[in-house]
């Protein structure tokens, strides 16, 4: 079971508990696991939304010197703010701007991730919120293409 839980955690970032429950709970399937705690971590997330968020950071992001991306996302504490994977999440969301080229907020949120269409970037931003326990908001983001 510990080998179980530690490939859980490594997949899913969930803690310790919350990986064993999912396993026993899903009977020992890992698949069924993930997505327990993929529907936990939405529920979790649902319920932070209305936190405020009072750090963020802001990325930068250039490709093939035409598009050029400036994000700002938005969460609780400075602590996540400076994280890895915080940063990589506004890299991530930010090279889904230069692709996908959305109007607004609203509509990048509903389009599918293009690293792995099976979900979609609300989904992807709500497991980052179920794993760091607050709330995180793309605030806004521009643009430019030449």
């Amino acid at each position: 079971m510990t080998q179980e839980i530690q490939k859980l955690r490594k997949m899913t970032g969930a803690g310790v508990m919350e990986c064993k429950r999912a396993i026993e709970k899903a009977g020992g399937d890992m698949d069924k696991a993930v997505l327990i705690i993929r529907e936990r971590g939405l529920v979790k997330a649902e319920k932070k939304s209305e936190r405020t968020t009072g750090a963020g950071f802001l990325e930068a992001y250039i490709h093939n010197e035409r598009v050029g991306i400036l994000l700002e996302l938005r969460c609780e504490t400075d602590f996540v703010a400076r994280s890895e994977e915080f940063k990589e999440l506004a890299h991530i969301l930010a090279m889904q701007i230069a692709a996908m080229d959305p109007e607004n907020v609203d509509e990048l949120l509903k389009q599918a991730y293009i690293k792995d269409e099976s979900i979609d970037i609300d989904s992807l931003v709500k497991g980052v919120i179920a794993k760091f326990g607050e709330n995180i908001r793309v605030e806004r983001f521009c643009r430019y293409e030449i």
